[in-house]
């Protein structure tokens, strides 16, 4: 990827970009699906979204993945007494997302597991339908806990479930 254009995304995309996107309205309907989903199974689910990333960050060459790795610990995914914890993250300037599980997940899960959803979502983030996409992978995620990890007797909230804007 050409860092110049790069540079230039991330400094000149407008804040209005992510308030299209995910408006309010559209930030509580995930944060309920979120909340709904959770009750299928005992794992968490958080959805983080970044408009840019600081020049530093850009100049260095930080990517999105490595980003993705900041947020998923900084928003404590990793901190699920089952190790069960997953993260949608989205930056919008650079036009990517990620998955991430935490590893009790991930060992049932596996890499192709993720990629499948993934997929799906690319394709609907493509089509700028970002709240069916987010809400697509959600519901995939959920199933997926829901077949690994089924509610029990106890279904702690161990992590919020409001998405983050960064």
């Amino acid at each position: 990827m050409n860092l110049f254009k790069r540079v230039c995304r991330h400094l000149f995309i407008s804040p209005l970009a992510l308030k299209k996107r995910f408006p309010k309205s559209v930030m509580r309907r995930i944060e309920q699906a979120i909340a709904d989903s959770e009750q299928t199974h005992l794992g968490e689910i958080r959805f983080a979204v970044e408009l840019n990333l600081p020049l530093l960050d850009i100049l260095g060459r930080k990517s999105g993945q490595q980003r993705a790795v900041e947020v998923f610990s900084q928003l404590r995914v990793w901190d699920t007494e089952q190790n069960n914890g997953v993260l949608i993250y989205l930056l919008l300037a650079d036009h990517d997302f990620e998955i991430l599980a935490d590893r009790g997940i991930h060992q049932q899960i596996g890499t192709h597991g993720w990629t499948r959803i993934s997929h799906e979502m690319e394709v609907l983030f493509r089509q700028g339908k970002f709240e069916a996409g987010v809400l697509y992978g959600i519901a995939q995620i959920s199933n997926l806990l829901a077949q690994q990890y089924p509610p029990g007797t106890h279904n702690d909230n161990e992590l919020p479930n409001a998405p983050v804007i960064l």
